[in-house]
């Protein structure tokens, strides 16, 4: 895709993020919003995926360790053509598939499930070993959170990641500045977090943007020249990306919009995509 179909294709997702979260009266539409560039370019550029076949042994693995931002990639495996996209506004309902963290077991393109913060970059660097003990060529992917970061978990997976020389496994770190509890330099601060990474032999890119493609794709083809250690991706995003009223608000960490406001998200976002359509 080149960077205006990239850009259509996160602003149809927003829309499946914000229709999900509003249809379930539930949901994280802060941090999915954040990390809708992060999914697209994902799913849509960089992963070797095919939804015809998502149990391929050869594919690239997603693990969302921010599990709670599971309408994010539920848009996007969605939109990707995993399920119907009408499946997006059962999510959270009662006989739906779509639970309010991933589930590997019934969801189709989910690799782990995940929802224990801090966990799902254990699961990551596991399937990388995986991939290096049977020789194949597969690369791992995983998405955290810049509060989740704060498990001590994480460190723990890291140094493994570095000791192993890990270079098939890419982590990203959504560093959106908040958590359900504030900003995340006075929760508790995870700054430096390039430095934390490097310390445990990473290969360290920092994004200024990342929610920009072009910054995103010179990110990721970085990542790929990388030998002998793991890559850390770290992306200053913006939390609520997209619907105006939710961008940098913490209380859109984990509430779902009601009628008027969806009606407005959904107004702009509407507008966005007709000012895409026009380029």
């Amino acid at each position: 895709m080149n960077k205006l179909e990239l850009q259509k294709t996160a602003n149809e997702i927003r829309k499946g993020i914000v229709s999900g979260v509003h249809a379930a009266k539930a949901g994280h539409p802060g941090g999915s919003l954040s990390a809708a560039d992060i999914f697209t370019y994902l799913y849509f550029e960089e992963m070797n995926v095919d939804p015809k076949n998502p149990k391929d042994p050869d594919r690239d693995r997603f693990v969302l360790s921010k599990g709670h931002t599971a309408p994010g990639l539920y848009a996007a495996l969605a939109e990707k053509g995993y399920f119907p996209k009408e499946d997006l506004l059962t999510l959270r309902h009662l006989g739906s598939y779509l639970q309010g963290h991933p589930d590997m077991k019934h969801i189709p393109g989910v690799d782990m499930s995940s929802g224990s913060l801090g966990q799902g970059i254990s699961a990551a660097v596991g399937m990388a070993l995986g991939a290096k003990l049977q020789n194949k060529a597969f690369r791992v992917y995983t998405l955290l959170g810049d509060g989740e970061i704060q498990e001590g978990q994480v460190w723990e997976a890291a140094m493994f990641a570095g000791a192993k020389h890990l270079d098939n496994l890419v982590v990203i770190v959504d560093n959106n500045g908040l958590q359900i509890d504030g900003n995340v330099a006075d929760v508790n601060s995870p700054y430096p977090i390039d430095k934390k990474f490097e310390a445990f032999n990473f290969h360290v890119i920092n994004v200024a943007d990342g929610n920009d493609f072009d910054q995103l794709k010179a990110a990721f083809d970085e990542a790929r020249a990388v030998t002998g250690m793991p890559t850390a991706i770290i992306t200053k995003t913006v939390k609520g990306k997209g619907v105006s009223f939710m961008e940098n608000q913490v209380g859109w960490h984990g509430k779902a919009p009601n009628d008027e406001e969806y009606a407005i998200a959904m107004a702009e976002l509407e507008k966005a995509g007709e000012a895409l359509c026009q380029k």
